[in-house]
């Protein structure tokens, strides 16, 4: 999820918040499978998160990936 707060994973459960001012960047590339979208967060240490996520259509996450640039540009401050 991305929104105003940061950018936040969530897997079987366990979610990971990372509020903006902790974020040097995110980083974005569809994966192997049609129906996977890779995301990673760079934190401002140097460390990187990642997260897959998976959509039940290909066109699902074909959208993901065409809107993500215009919903981070959106939220993100300073770009």
């Amino acid at each position: 999820m991305v929104d105003a707060s940061g950018v936040a994973f969530e897997m079987r459960g366990l979610t990971a918040d990372f509020p903006w001012p902790v974020i040097r960047s995110v980083h974005y590339r569809p994966g192997a499978d049609e129906k996977v979208l890779m995301v990673a967060v760079v934190h401002v240490d140097g460390r990187v998160f990642e997260c897959v996520v998976n959509a039940k259509r290909r066109e699902e996450s074909q959208a993901w990936f065409a809107e993500l640039a215009a919903v981070l540009a959106h939220y993100r401050p300073m770009g």
